[in-house]
C-alpha cells in the first residue's frame, strides 16, 4: 500500500481518493484507525486532509492512511511527535508476507501426501 497525504489548516474536512472519508472506508474500524493520529493530538477539526491511496486492500490503505497523516502533522508540528509515538502512530507495520517455498504449495503449506 501506498499513500500520499497532504494536510492544511482547515475546518476537518478529508478526501481519500477524491471521496469523502465515510464513503471509501467503509468498516468503522478502518475509518476509527484512519482518524487516530487526529485524535492523539487533538486536531480532528483543525485540518483538511486530502488522501491518494493505492495498493492492498482497504485495512491496508487505511493503515497507509493512519502513517501518512502522523508523518505529515509530525512534519507540520514538532509538539505533534511526543503524543504520536506515544500512540504508537510513527510505527510503520513491518509485517510481510512471507514468501513462497520451493516444493512446497505455499509459504509454510506442503502439497498433498499420498501414501500410495
Amino acid at each position: 500500500e501506498f499513500a500520499l497525504v497532504r494536510i492544511k489548516p482547515g475546518d476537518g474536512k478529508m478526501l481519500v481518493n477524491k471521496r469523502e472519508l465515510g464513503d471509501y472506508f467503509r468498516r468503522e474500524q478502518d475509518r476509527t484507525s484512519v482518524l487516530a493520529p487526529l485524535k492523539a493530538v487533538d486536531a480532528e477539526k483543525t485540518f483538511d486532509i486530502f488522501i491518494n491511496v493505492r495498493g492492498g486492500g482497504t485495512t491496508g490503505q487505511a493503515g497507509a492512511s493512519l502513517l501518512g497523516i502522523a508523518r505529515a502533522l509530525k512534519n507540520y508540528d514538532e509538539n505533534f511527535i511526543q503524543p504520536l509515538r506515544d500512540g504508537g502512530h510513527l510505527t510503520r507495520d513491518s509485517r510481510m508476507v512471507e514468501r513462497k517455498k520451493p516444493g512446497q504449495r505455499g509459504a509454510r503449506r506442503k502439497f498433498q501426501f499420498s501414501k500410495r
